[in-house]
């Protein structure tokens, strides 16, 4: 997995320098900075970042009182804190908001890719439980699948759960880590992978089509060539949306339907 970072600090060299050293790192993807406190919640605020990498010397409010609010917000996937100062002295009351590590200016590479191993081996920890916890529960869901055959898809509408029949599924999607459903008008979030809504949908005409679509075939008007073999299907909904087909899947689609 990549860590999704945010850099906070209102000096832009700085910004700069840290961006170009974290450039190396596999694991880290940076997908914003902000050159204030005030601006970095608002962004904190609107997506889930994994990691902070947080100076605390700003105009306005410091890191160490943003660090403070973050903690406030309640949020379940609060970003991990690391302090990038050129002050030691307030180093106690950085962990006194949580912070994965607190390291001095200038940034030296090495000491950089202590801080971030922490919060990685932080996330794959919650990962392995979380899968864990998944299989425990997929072997459970699945004993019962055995014994009841379901034709209708949990999904979450307006605070509520709703359940869709399958008949009534154009496609289904990935989505910002989330996996959707798109009935004729209707866009709706499910709490399924796209893998196991596949398994799910395993004995009926729903055909993956790419690695973020699967796709109800009885719902498909138009095939349409688009680019190096692979071609974009127009369904019958509402906004006669376009899905992608791989090229892969599209040399199996078309012995399925025999163009």
């Amino acid at each position: 997995m990549k860590l999704k970072a945010l850099i906070v600090d209102d000096e832009y060299p700085a910004r700069q320098e840290l961006r170009y050293l974290l450039n190396e790192f596999e694991n880290i993807e940076i997908v914003g900075e902000a050159v204030n406190a005030s601006e970095a919640l608002e962004l904190i605020k609107a997506l889930d970042y994994h990691v902070l990498f947080l100076d605390i010397s700003m105009p306005g409010m410091n890191g160490l009182e943003l660090g403070a609010e973050i903690q406030k917000l309640n949020n379940n996937n609060k970003p991990r804190v690391i302090f990038t100062t050129a002050y030691d002295e307030y180093a106690v009351k950085a962990f006194d908001v949580n912070a994965v590590d607190y390291i001095l200016k200038p940034v030296e590479e090495k000491r950089l890719r202590q801080a971030v191993e922490k919060v990685y081996k932080f996330y794959q920890d919650e990962l392995e439980a979380s899968a864990e916890c998944a299989a425990t529960s997929t072997t459970s869901n699945q004993d019962i699948a055995k014994a009841i055959q379901i034709n209708r898809i949990p999904a979450e509408k307006l605070g509520k759960t709703v359940l869709v029949d399958v008949s009534d599924v154009y496609y289904a999607f990935t989505e910002k880590d989330y996996v959707y459903i798109k009935t004729y008008n209707d866009k709706l979030m499910t709490r399924f992978t796209l893998k196991n809504l596949e398994a799910r949908l395993k004995n009926s005409v729903f055909y993956r089509t790419h690695r973020c679509y699967l796709v109800n075939l009885n719902k498909v008007k138009e095939i349409v060539p688009f680019f190096n073999g692979t071609y974009n299907l127009v369904l019958d909904d509402e906004e006669r949306s376009e899905v992608p087909l791989s090229r892969s899947q599209a040399k199996k689609l078309r012995k399925i339907l025999g163009f």
